[in-house]
């Protein structure tokens, strides 16, 4: 397979991760997107870039741009995925992929048409510790899964225009942290929760500024969720089984967990390196790619329809989503 020309929409901290990783794999980007001609300009000299354009639109009809990174806030990642699909591009979109379900069947009926991959950038499902933390479940070792729990809390300032409170830009926590709490659930559930509880505290604009999420699914697995985003929490992910239990701190990048065996005993597992987690972002979707076929898009989907459910017992509605 030859080197995928990858582009850049949204020059931004975690877009300047991701070129920073390229470059690591010697990978080149061939081009980036940036209403802000100067904001790009210099992200493009920095990172050694070709093609520069402030018209995302005419970026993307570039027919040597292969694969797309969308890197802008989240509630404008389905009018710039739909467009350079339609343009032939592969994805890799950072999250929330989608803010709801709708949009997200939409993506994928355009991109089956197209024949093109579209992948998350989340990061847990691509860290090596996880497929290796799964493994040891799927192996018995540990007994059925029986409880997880998940906690994620940080402190926003509290500015009704940022993007983490404003209403028009998808503001609040589910979104932003929420969605890799509810990744961590959802990659070791054994399969969809099919029940639902939530209760929520918004914000004065209406967005959901802390919550508790409870989920089932019909193998009697339970999740219970916390989230807040004007209060400090640990990034803690729990996974309690038969014979023992898994602890993982700092879940989203994470390359090391604690197991504590039911009789007292302990070990450390480790695997991959948090400072690489774009790294195997880029190298699973160059994968993908290559197969045809990204095997973990069922998890996004998941997801997604998990956030769409909640959101909707919340009814908190964006301004710009179409009525159902």
């Amino acid at each position: 397979m030859k080197p995928l020309n990858w582009a850049i929409i949204g020059p931004g901290a975690i877009a300047q991760q991701f070129a920073a990783a390229m470059v690591a794999m010697n990978r080149k980007v061939y081009a980036v997107g940036a209403r802000n001609r100067e904001k790009g300009q210099a992200f493009a000299q920095r990172y050694a870039i070709e093609r520069v354009d402030d018209d995302i639109a005419r970026l993307l009809s570039d027919p040597q741009i292969d694969a797309v990174y969308i890197s802008t806030p989240h509630a404008s990642h389905f009018g710039w995925m739909k467009l350079a699909l339609e343009q032939g591009k592969h994805l890799l979109v950072e999250k929330a992929i989608v803010v709801s379900s709708s949009e997200l069947n939409e993506i994928n009926r355009l991109a089956q048409q197209k024949k093109l991959i579209v992948a998350e950038a989340m990061t847990l499902f691509h860290m090596p510790l996880y497929h290796q933390l799964k493994a040891l479940i799927t192996e018995g070792r540990l007994g059925n899964v029986k409880m997880i729990q998940v906690s994620f809390g940080s402190i926003k300032e509290p500015d009704p225009e940022n993007r983490f409170f404003n209403p028009e830009l998808a503001g609040g926590a589910l979104l932003d942290i929420g969605t890799y709490a509810l990744s961590f659930a959802r990659f070791f559930l054994s399969s969809q929760p099919d029940r639902l509880l939530t209760t929520v505290s918004q914000f004065s604009t209406g967005v959901d500024e802390q919550s508790g999420i409870l989920l089932q699914n019909n193998s009697n697995e339970i999740a219970t969720i916390s989230l807040a985003f004007r209060a400090k929490m640990p990034k803690c992910g729990l996974i309690a089984c038969e014979k023992g239990s898994i602890t993982v701190d700092d879940f989203p990048r994470a390359q090391r967990a604690t197991l504590n065996w039911a009789d007292g005993g302990s070990e450390i597992i480790e695997a991959g390196e948090s400072e690489r987690a774009l790294q195997y972002e880029i190298l699973n979707v160059e994968e993908y790619i290559a197969q045809g076929s990204n095997p973990l898009h069922y998890l996004t989907e998941d997801v997604v329809a998990l956030m769409t459910d909640i959101r909707q017992q919340w009814g908190i509605r964006f301004p710009f989503e179409q009525q159902a």
